[in-house]
């Protein structure tokens, strides 16, 4: 399918052929008709993905802080390869759009093939001839209403989102300040509410047509007699709210706001302006009211909401954003809303740069409702993409997944031992697409099968999110590969028992990315315990920081929770110093009456060995992030090893003190440690059963906080 494409490191727009989409639980796959440019919104983001270095830098100062962050965190080589990675990525542009469903996977059943939908969603509602789109950013299109109108179905939420805010009523006067294409139907929305609508831009091309949409006087910025317009208008008093549309470098639109703004008024802000709000002269005196309004309504940014599709009960919110969808497609279908007058452009997908150049200001033409179309709809849809024809190696690996960490730590150290990189799977075609190009993959692709049926893939990597590990392992066994997933192996106790019937009858490699006990300063403490026969103490403090509890792995159906899928890697190394299996855990957490902790990421764990020896676990959200993330020490037989964050450490034996250095943190030894063993037809070096205590001890846990006691582990 084609799709339209930003390279964030150059800025470039182009369209490419990139695999479908893949859709999971909860899920619509729909074939696009037509997508809709928001303008100023997408005007902003090609301008920030085509600036400098520097520039991107001055744009987003809050990415630049959060890189010097991690340069303390994880060192300067590691913070380097991430940003690499990040500006190395493609951007999928748009998220408004309509077409007709080609599968569904919504938990409602209410969605079915055949079914004319709009969508919604940054990343998903994209420019491009199939999208996937989650249950709740979908909504029906009424048989009256066509392909192009309800395209704009997304940017209609969006407006009545900030009119809700206002929550005008009959009659009232309000002033809509920015007159693009959110203004535009802002100003039908309030004149559907029976309001009386003034309108400001310093388009007179935008002015005409506001006059068209609703406004009863619309009239430039610039307008010497704006002011006086104004009072007449209100009869003196001033209008009920403002709603500001405008996108502005500056805090203009807010200052005429609170000049314009009744006595106890609103201002209501839905487009990008800067957020100086001068307390005099009237703010203050007048009472103003000031709101945000967000995007299309109640649910986003919210991952229950949007990507579990978990709905709001209507009689405790009665608009979300699913619902202000279809309100306006309603509103549309009953002939309240017109937005035919605002198309003024329609491209092929093909052309869509050109459209770009428009929107961009390299071809001056007025416009302001900007359509692509999609023509060309295949019957048969491909998941995956050839790239290239290299010769196949002995280890010929298959890659699923491929975020950022997998980018930065596991892709690269593939090629130096000399593999051969076959099939890249992702969710998303362009994703998978960008990857397979930037590391030499032959083929991209969207679908697990494509890896999993290929009899000349003998290796898979997974590195997808962590409620998907469990059944790729299984599948991955079943077709007799060898695995190498990241952690952590199971969400379940009966997920790894399943993985553990699986692999006694396919005992092909297991792997578990468990990286620290490959680290070169962990190696050389453990070379120095070898050989004294008596129990160890092992003490860990890990400062993770604070993780909401929104965040994709602190949900239990996607992520598990931070014990599940970050204490395994402190569990695992605690084995490795030991040389033993832990046999008994008790858990304990913080208690504290503030809800957006999530008290259990505060903790201290004691797990006993069954040589005797004792682990110590302190794992902290709650910490300073001065404060280095990782101490591990190791005592026993007259000794001692520490390691500092990874990046040094010391074996401190008969009053000597001998000094490790190493920023690795064993992410590329780990990697070679595995293909290394698959050379020589060995077994993964982590052996199977130490990787499902561990699993194990983590359940365990959960099971000790949760009982307040201690929990046999064997």
């Amino acid at each position: 399918m084609k799709q339209l494409i930003q390279n964030f490191k150059t800025g470039d727009l182009y369209v490419d052929d990139v695999p479908i989409p893949s859709i999971s639980s909860g899920m619509v796959l729909v074939q696009n008709h037509f997508s809709l440019i928001s303008a100023g919104t997408e005007k902003g983001t090609v301008k920030v993905g085509k600036a400098s270095l520097i520039g991107k830098a001055r744009q987003r100062p809050d990415l630049v802080a959060q890189v010097f962050q991690n340069i303390k965190k994880e060192g300067l080589v590691a913070t380097f390869n991430k940003v690499k990675t990040k500006l190395d990525s493609l951007k999928a542009l748009g998220y408004s759009s309509s077409g007709i469903v080609l599968a569904s996977l919504d938990k409602s059943g209410l969605i079915r093939p055949g079914d004319r939908v709009a969508c919604a969603g940054q990343d998903y509602a994209s420019h491009a001839g199939v999208v996937s789109v989650p249950q709740n950013l979908v909504a029906k299109i009424p048989d009256n209403v066509s392909f192009e109108e309800a395209a704009f179905t997304t940017l209609g939420a969006i407006a009545m989102q900030g009119v809700r805010q206002a929550n005008p009523k009959l009659g009232e006067k309000v002033c809509v300040i920015g007159l693009g294409l959110l203004g535009q139907l802002t100003i039908q929305l309030l004149n559907a509410n029976g309001c009386d609508v003034f309108g400001v831009d310093f388009s007179e091309q935008l002015i005409k047509l506001a006059t068209g949409s609703g406004c009863r006087v619309a009239l430039n910025r610039n307008d010497p007699n704006l002011s006086k317009a104004c009072e007449n208008f209100t009869k003196g008093i001033g209008f009920d709210s403002v709603i500001i549309t405008a996108a502005a470098p500056d805090n203009d639109p807010v200052i005429l706001a609170t000049e314009i703004c009744r006595k106890r008024g609103k201002i209501i802000i839905v487009g990008a302006v800067k957020m100086d709000v001068p307390r005099e002269p009237h703010f203050y005196k007048k009472e103003l009211e000031l709101k945000i309004s967000c995007s299309y309504g109640p649910g986003r940014y919210d991952s229950n909401y949007e990507e579990l599709g978990n709905d709001y009960p209507v009689a405790y919110v009665r608009w979300t954003e699913q619902r202000n969808m279809d309100a306006f497609l309603d509103l549309i279908s009953r002939k309240k809303v017109n937005v035919n007058p605002l198309i003024t452009h329609v491209f092929d997908i093909a052309k869509a740069t050109e459209a770009y150049d428009i929107v961009l200001g390299k071809t001056l033409v007025p416009h302001i409702g900007i359509l692509l179309e999609y023509k060309e709809r295949e019957n048969k849809l491909s998941s995956s993409v050839i790239i290239k024809n290299n010769p196949v190696a002995k280890i010929n690996v298959g890659f699923i997944g491929a975020g950022s960490f997998a980018q930065s730590y596991l892709i690269p150290n593939l090629k130096p031992a000399g593999v051969s990189l076959d099939t890249v799977v992702t969710t998303k075609g362009i994703t998978s697409k960008n990857v397979a190009d930037k590391f030499g993959f032959n083929k991209c692709s969207t679908d697990k099968n494509d890896v999993f049926s290929n009899k000349e893939i003998n290796t898979v990597f997974v590195a997808t999110t962590h409620s998907s590990h469990a059944s790729l392992v299984k599948d991955g066994l079943l077709a007799h590969k060898n695995i190498y997933v990241e952690k952590p192996l199971a969400l379940t106790e009966e997920e790894l028992d399943e993985i553990i019937e699986t692999k006694s009858k396919n005992n092909f490699p297991l792997m578990v990315g468990f990286n620290r006990r490959f680290a070169p300063v962990c190696v050389e403490i453990k070379r120095a315990f070898e050989n004294i026969s008596e129990p160890l103490v092992v003490n860990i403090r890990v400062n993770a920081g604070f993780i909401p509890k929104d965040h994709w792995t602190q949900i239990d159906e996607i992520g598990g929770g931070r014990i599940i899928g970050e204490v395994c890697h402190f569990i695992d190394l605690m084995q490795f110093f030991t040389g033993s299996d832990p046999v008994k855990v008790y858990a304990d957490c913080i208690s504290s009456e503030n809800s957006s902790l999530k008290l259990e990421d505060n903790l201290a764990v004691v797990i006993t060995f069954k040589n005797g020896s004792v682990g110590n676990l302190t794992y902290v959200a709650n910490g300073d992030k001065s404060v280095p993330k990782e101490l591990i020490e190791v005592f026993g037989g007259g000794k001692t090893g520490i390691v500092n964050n990874f990046k040094n450490g010391t074996i401190h034996s008969e009053n000597k003190i001998k000094t490790l250095k190493s920023e690795s943190k064993g992410h590329r030894e780990e990697v070679a440690a595995f293909l290394y063993a698959l050379a020589r037809g060995e077994d993964a070096p982590i052996d199977f059963r130490s990787i499902c205590l561990t699993t194990l001890t983590t359940f365990k846990i959960v099971d000790s906080l949760q009982t307040g006691l201690p929990q046999d582990i064997l």
